[in-house]
């Protein structure tokens, strides 16, 4: 996924806040279990997306992890042994032998493979909204050395990309004879070997391992920048007390909790007003 920019608040506010804005937004999905604050946090994810216009992007991101969402989902009911209310009785499996799966685990499941998906796709709107060479310039500010790594090893991904089709390419077009793929494979390999010498050279001689830590940039906040900043912090906070007070709390086992209870319903709408609220201002982000 290739950023692009585009005219939204989350564009528009500093590169480490956007991406500590969409880390935070995916963490606070690992600190709950309650379905309709997940579905709400989905939701929320998907609307950002839309209000940052980068839609499409974030919904092929979340189209890519479906299968692993399920993956999770139906290995965990599988090995999961707890719960009380039994759906599927007594059907016996090489490696595991003989089991059981029951409502709350797979329960359980279905919540694990959503979570999945929201940090998903809130890594799918850092990748589509944060600015990757503003960000490694923050990087840069405070280790000049693993900025630059960061920096060649993000610029050699589309070339390693281009070096995989053409591999496939010339395997395409030859035989299946073991030996013909080891040599493109060997080739390959002592290519990118080539590049990655030729890259330390290029740095060495214009003294990338001499060079210091750049000065501090002076550049006032915008209101795009508080207001994601304040948001960041409030779905911390949100996250933490909901983690530590048990807010809306969900059991899966032995039997399911409440789904759906006037706590749940609150501290969903709390999240999405705080995770949304930053893109009610439009002013300064162009057309």
């Amino acid at each position: 996924m290739i950023y692009e920019r585009r005219p939204s608040p989350l564009h528009a506010a500093r590169a480490w806040i956007g991406a500590a804005w969409c880390i935070t937004l995916g963490l606070v999905a690992l600190s709950t279990e309650q379905p309709v604050v997940l579905g709400v946090l989905l939701a929320s994810v998907l609307a950002a997306a839309a209000a940052a216009r980068a839609g499409r992007r974030v919904a092929l991101a979340l189209a890519w992890g479906v299968p692993f969402a399920l993956v999770i989902a139906v290995v965990n009911a599988l090995v999961t042994r707890d719960g009380v209310t039994v759906l599927v009785r007594g059907f016996s499996l090489p490696a595991l032998g003989q089991m059981d799966i029951t409502l709350e685990a797979a329960a359980y499941s279905a919540i694990l493979g959503l979570r999945f998906l929201i940090v998903i796709g809130c890594a799918g709107l850092l990748a589509a909204t944060v600015d990757p060479d503003e960000l490694l310039r923050a990087v840069r500010r405070v280790s000049v050395r693993s900025g630059v790594t960061a920096a060649v090893a993000t610029r050699l991904v589309p070339v390693l990309a281009r070096d995989a089709r053409r591999l496939a390419e010339a395997r395409r077009t030859l035989d299946a004879d073991g030996e013909r793929r080891v040599a493109v494979l060997r080739a390959v390999t002592a290519g990118a070997l080539d590049r990655a010498t030729d890259v330390a050279a290029t740095l060495e001689v214009r003294g990338f391992a001499l060079a210091s830590r750049p000065g501090r940039e002076r550049r006032p906040w915008s209101r795009h920048d508080l207001a994601f900043a304040a948001s960041a912090v409030a779905l911390a906070a949100l996250g933490i007390a909901s983690a530590a007070e048990s807010w809306g709390a969900f059991e899966a086992f032995p039997r399911l909790g409440p789904a759906l209870g006037g706590d749940a319903l609150l501290l969903a709408a709390v999240l999405a007003a705080c995770g949304l609220l930053p893109f009610a201002d439009r002013r300064g982000v162009g057309r």
